[in-house]
C-alpha cells in the first residue's frame, strides 16, 4: 500500500470551481472518508486521484510517484463503484480473474489469487454463480474481491453501500472495516452518509462547495467542528444551531423570542471574541437536559412534537422562535405543547461567530 497526497489540487469547468485548492494527505494504510452533500466535490476528487478526470492544476502523488500525467490503468489503484460494475455474463470466478488476465498472469497464479481473495471475503462458495444470482451484499463482496486481487497501492471506493438496504448496509460497514484492518489497506472512501464515515474511517475530510472544511479523526470532527457547516453536517440528528446576541460583558446570550442563557466564564470569553456581538450557539441533542419542572439555569420552552425510536426519544422543542431537538429516555412521556425547561451543558456548548461562521477560540 502507499501514501496518497494531494497538493493544492484544483478542478474547474470554465468559471465553476468543483475542487478548490485541496491539499490532503492519506497516509499508508489509512482509511479516509471524503464526505459532504451532493455537489461538494468529493466524487470529483476521487476521480482526479484515479485519473478519470483531468486536473486543472496542482499535484497528486501516489506513493513516491507524481501521477498527474499517468494513465488511470498505470496508477496502480483499484476502484469499487456504487453499481459494482460486474460483468453480467461472467461467473464470479471470471469477474475476479478478469483484471489478472489483462495483466497476462499465468493460469496458476490467477487461480491462486482469485481463491485467496474469495477466502478472505467468504465468497468461495459463489465462484461459479453469475451476478444476477447474487444478493446485493454478495455482489458488493465480489466487487471488493475484483479490486483486491490486483494488490493495488490504494483502494478508491465511490459510495459502494448506497444501493443496499438499511440492514445490509450496517453489516457491510462492519465487513469493510474488517477488510481494511486485515489488509492494512490504503482506502479512500466517498460517501454522503456521515454515519458511514464516523463508523469506518480513521480520518474524515468534510467538503463543501469544493473546499475542504475539516480533516481529522471522526471523533474530533464530531466534538470540535471548526465551523457551522461541519457542526450541522456531522452528527445525526444534526447539531442544534441557534442565533443569539451577546449581552454586555459576555455573561449571557439572548435569543430571538426573548430567551436568555447564562454563560460560564470560559464561554463568556469565547462570546466576546465575536466580531459583532452576534453568535451561533451550538448544542447536540445529547448534551442538553430537558426538565418537566423549572430548575435553576434552565430556559422555559414548549414541546412541538415527540419522536420515539425505541431506545431513545427525540423531542422537538420551541426555544423562542427556534426549534431544537433534545434526546430523552424512552420512558419519559411528553405531549405536544407541554411546557418544559431546557438546560445547556456549558462544558459541551459550541459558540460560532455569526459573521464568519467559524468556531470561536477558547482564549
Amino acid at each position: 500500500m502507499a501514501q496518497v497526497r494531494l497538493d493544492d489540487v484544483n478542478k474547474a469547468y470554465g468559471t465553476l470551481r468543483v475542487v478548490d485548492r485541496l491539499s490532503l494527505t492519506i497516509e499508508d494504510g489509512e482509511f479516509v472518508a471524503l464526505v459532504g452533500p451532493s455537489g461538494c466535490g468529493k466524487t470529483t476528487t476521487l476521480n482526479l486521484i484515479a485519473g478519470l478526470v483531468e486536473l486543472t492544476s496542482g499535484d497528486i502523488h501516489i506513493g513516491d510517484r507524481l501521477v498527474n500525467d499517468v494513465d488511470p490503468k498505470d496508477r496502480d489503484i483499484a476502484m469499487v463503484f456504487q453499481n459494482y460494475a460486474l460483468y453480467p455474463n461472467k461467473t464470479v470466478f471470471q469477474n475476479l480473474a478478469f483484471p489478472l488476465k489483462m495483466r497476462k498472469l499465468s493460469r496458476a497464479d490467477i487461480d491462486t489469487k482469485v481463491r485467496e481473495a474469495a477466502r478472505l471475503l467468504d465468497i468461495g462458495h459463489l465462484l461459479e454463480r453469475r451476478p444476477r444470482e447474487l444478493s446485493g451484499g454478495q455482489q458488493q463482496r465480489v466487487a471488493l474481491g475484483r479490486a483486491l486481487v490486483r494488490d493495488p497501492l490504494a483502494f478508491l471506493m465511490d459510495e459502494p453501500l448506497s444501493n443496499l438496504d438499511a440492514k445490509l448496509r450496517v453489516q457491510m460497514r462492519a465487513e469493510l472495516k474488517r477488510f481494511h484492518q486485515d489488509l492494512s489497506a490504503t482506502v479512500i472512501y466517498v460517501t454522503h452518509d456521515q454515519l458511514e464515515a464516523v463508523t469506518m474511517a480513521d480520518k474524515m475530510a468534510v467538503m463543501h462547495g469544493g473546499v475542504l472544511q475539516q480533516y481529522d479523526a471522526p471523533e474530533l470532527v464530531f466534538a470540535h467542528p471548526v465551523n457551522t457547516f461541519v457542526a450541522g453536517f456531522v452528527g445525526s440528528p444534526a447539531m442544534n444551531l441557534i442565533g443569539a446576541k451577546v449581552l454586555a460583558g459576555g455573561t449571557a446570550l439572548e435569543g430571538s423570542g426573548g430567551w436568555r442563557c447564562e454563560l460560564s466564564p470560559a464561554n463568556a470569553r469565547k462570546a466576546l471574541a465575536a466580531r459583532e456581538a452576534s453568535v451561533v450557539l451550538g448544542a447536540r441533542h445529547s448534551t442538553m437536559l430537558l426538565h418537566t419542572q423549572e430548575a435553576p439555569g434552565t430556559i422555559p420552552s414548549r414541546v412541538y412534537t415527540v419522536e420515539p425510536t425505541g431506545d431513545i426519544t427525540y423531542v422537538h422543542v420551541f426555544l423562542g422562535d427556534a426549534t431544537i431537538i433534545v434526546s430523552v429516555p424512552p420512558d419519559l412521556r411528553l405531549q405536544a405543547d407541554e411546557k418544559v425547561w431546557i438546560g445547556f451543558d456549558q462544558e459541551r456548548l459550541h459558540l460560532f461567530d455569526a459573521a464568519t461562521e467559524q468556531a470561536l477560540p477558547a482564549g
